[in-house]
């Protein structure tokens, strides 16, 4: 199986506003829509975002009336605390305060406007 790009579908209320908030503050760029459809891709590759609007009749039906709770959208980036000075000055909300994990990780969360946490990542070279 050769795998020739990779995609997160998630399901939420307000499809526009998680995708707005994407292109304004991550570089995303939409690729395709329709009616409670949005495909988004970044211009420095990685894994695309797909919102789908709850009650999508697509959807199967078990699938239909759930959101994306539970899940994280995670960016691994450079100079975190850079990232984070740059979304505070764009008046984003940070959601989860930045802090570095023993293991060597830093990190921080915003939340779009659907309440998907969206982490941001910093590997700490040893």
């Amino acid at each position: 199986m050769q795998i020739t790009s990779t995609a997160v579908s998630l399901t939420v209320e307000d499809v526009t506003a998680s995708a707005a908030f994407l292109q304004r503050h991550f570089r995303y760029q939409e690729q395709m829509s329709a009616d409670g459809f949005v495909s988004l891709g970044h211009p420095d590759g990685g894994v695309n975002v797909v919102y789908l609007r709850r009650g999508l009749e697509v959807l199967p039906e078990e699938q239909r009336h759930r959101t994306a709770d539970g899940v994280t959208l995670a960016f691994v980036v450079e100079d975190i605390a850079a990232q984070e000075r740059r979304l505070r000055g764009e008046g984003v909300e940070i959601t989860l305060p930045l802090r570095e994990e023993p293991w060597g990780e830093k990190l921080f969360q915003v939340t779009d406007p659907n309440g998907v946490p969206i982490e941001l990542v910093e590997w700490v070279k040893q």
